[in-house]
This record gives structure tokens, C-alpha cells and sequence, in this order.
């Protein structure tokens, strides 16, 4: 009996291995079309813009490119863009603060104040971003055009002059990066206060603290993770963004996306344009990362 017990017993045993072989590989095998994705629509793309960024200057589509390792290129790029660079970069901090300044409270009322009315304020904040970015953005230009109510009120209360404008001025601009761009930064807020222990703010209360000392010593802190995440996922697209300064702006206000998007569809200025993207990329990197350093957080939403 115990002879045929082992020997029943082997070829379970030596199943084993092979099941516990398929598990290891099997985290791989769901990470492969994501994998697959990047590869194929983010890297493959990113390499080809990076071997366009090095052509020769002296090229055109119709004469063809020569890969001549042309460094010089980035030294141009940021040379003739440096005023729309610096504007962008501007404009995009102006946007960001302005932002934080309405989002922040946003989304304090809706995670700590709003109660059964939560839900249906989460769905308003979101709820722009259903329509397309253009159609958003040309509204805007209807709100802030010279024969609109705002103009219209403006001059009547005396912060316009009577020929005062907003359309076509850095102010519709940083306006309209405002509006498009705020429901990013608004949702890492509230996931972050949602999180917050209510028993924390209330002990605090028993102490005798202020409303105020509340918020700098326990809110403030806690919701720093989604402060982070919600002023990257506003700044990152705002200063790369060009539809608001084309459409809401004039050519003295036009971003570096403006002029990257002139290189390659108006001038065909492929290397310029590859190498603009590119610098571009890694000035908004080397922003990143000082900011998280400096930021001091080490969970981001």
C-alpha cells in the first residue's frame, strides 16, 4: 500500500512545478499590451521625432534629409523660440496659481462640505470636459469678445476704458488655459481630501484649535500628495498648449506649441520643429523633478 501511494503520488507532485512556472509568467503576459502599446505608439514615435531633431537644416521633403548628427539644431530651436518659450512657461505658472486659487477651495467643499450634493458637483467639474477642447475654447472667445455682457461690464464699472478689451490679450490667454485645464487639477484634490481622517480635524477642534491653525497644520499637509499631482497634471499640458493662444490670444501672445505647430505643418521645418519638441520635453523634466525634490512628498495621487 505504501509502495502505490508513492507512486500515485508522484505524477502530482511533478504537475506542481509546471502551475506554479505558468503563475510567475503570467504577471508578464498582462503587462505585454501595455507593453506593447508604449512600444508601438509612444517610443517608436518618440525615436523617430529624436532622429528628425539631428537631421540637416539644409534638407526639405522634397530634396530629402540627410542624418548629419546636427546638434546645432537645439542651440537654433531655442534661440529663434526663447521669447515664446519664456511666454509659455509664464503663462502656464500665471494659470496654474490662478488655478489652485479657485480649484483648491472647489475642492475642499466638495470632499469635506458638499454631503449627498457631492456627486453631482464632481459630475459639473467633470462635466466640460465631455465637449471638445476647441468648442471650449471658442467659447471663451464668444465670453470675452468686445461686444460681449463681461467687456460690457467691465467698461460700465470703469476697469475697461471705453475701447478696453480682454479677446486677443495675454489675459484671455491665461484665461482660457484656466478653464481648460482646472478639472485636472481639481480631481487629484479631492481623492486626496476625501482621504482625510474627519477625526483628525475634529481633534484638533478639542484642543482648542483655530479653524485656521486646522487647515496650515493637518489639511494642508495631508492633501499636499494631490496639490502635487493636481499642479503637474495642470502645468505639464498648459505650457505646451497652443489652441488657447491662437484662438483667444494675437501673435504677440503665441506659445512655443504655436511655433511648433507652425515648423511642421506651415514651414516644414522638420528638424526645427523635432528639436523645439524636444527641448521643450526636457525643460518641462528638469521643472518636474525639482519640484517633486523641493515639494518634499513622497505619495503622489
Amino acid at each position: 500500500m505504501t509502495l502505490m501511494t508513492g507512486i500515485g503520488a508522484a505524477p502530482a507532485g511533478s504537475a506542481r512545478p509546471a502551475r506554479k512556472s505558468g503563475r510567475r509568467w503570467l504577471p508578464y503576459l498582462l503587462l505585454l499590451p501595455g507593453t506593447l502599446w508604449l512600444v508601438v505608439f509612444f517610443f517608436g514615435p518618440m525615436l523617430t521625432l529624436g532622429a528628425a531633431s539631428l537631421w540637416d537644416p539644409a534638407g526639405s521633403l522634397q530634396t530629402g534629409y540627410a542624418q548629419t548628427l546636427s546638434f546645432g539644431n537645439y542651440v537654433d530651436a531655442v534661440r529663434d523660440a526663447g521669447p515664446q518659450l519664456l511666454r509659455s512657461f509664464w503663462y502656464a505658472a500665471i494659470a496654474t496659481l490662478i488655478g489652485v486659487i479657485i480649484g483648491y477651495p472647489l475642492a475642499y467643499a466638495i470632499a469635506l462640505k458638499a454631503g449627498r450634493w457631492k456627486y453631482l458637483l464632481l459630475v459639473a467639474v467633470v462635466a466640460p470636459m465631455f465637449t471638445s477642447f476647441l468648442v471650449r475654447t471658442l467659447a471663451w472667445k464668444t465670453i470675452l469678445s468686445d461686444n460681449g455682457a463681461l467687456v460690457g461690464l467691465l467698461r460700465d464699472i470703469g476697469i475697461l476704458g471705453a475701447d478696453g478689451r480682454l479677446l486677443a490679450t495675454p489675459i484671455a490667454v491665461v484665461l482660457g488655459l484656466t478653464y481648460n485645464f482646472l478639472p485636472f487639477l481639481v480631481l487629484p484634490l479631492y481623492a486626496s481630501l476625501e482621504r482625510l481622517d474627519r477625526r483628525l480635524l475634529e481633534a484638533a477642534g478639542d484642543l482648542y484649535a483655530s479653524p485656521a491653525r486646522s487647515f496650515v497644520k493637518i489639511t494642508l499637509p495631508l492633501s499636499m500628495p494631490g496639490l502635487v499631482a493636481g499642479t503637474l497634471l495642470f502645468f505639464i499640458p498648459a505650457v505646451g498648449d497652443y489652441i488657447n493662444a491662437e484662438l483667444l490670444g494675437n501673435p504677440n501672445t503665441y506659445m512655443v506649441g504655436n511655433v511648433i505647430d507652425s515648423a511642421f505643418l506651415v514651414r516644414l521645418d522638420y528638424p526645427h520643429g523635432a528639436a523645439l519638441s524636444f527641448a521643450l520635453m526636457f525643460l518641462i523634466l528638469i521643472i518636474v523633478m525639482v519640484y517633486l525634490f523641493r515639494s518634499g512628498t513622497d505619495e503622489v495621487v
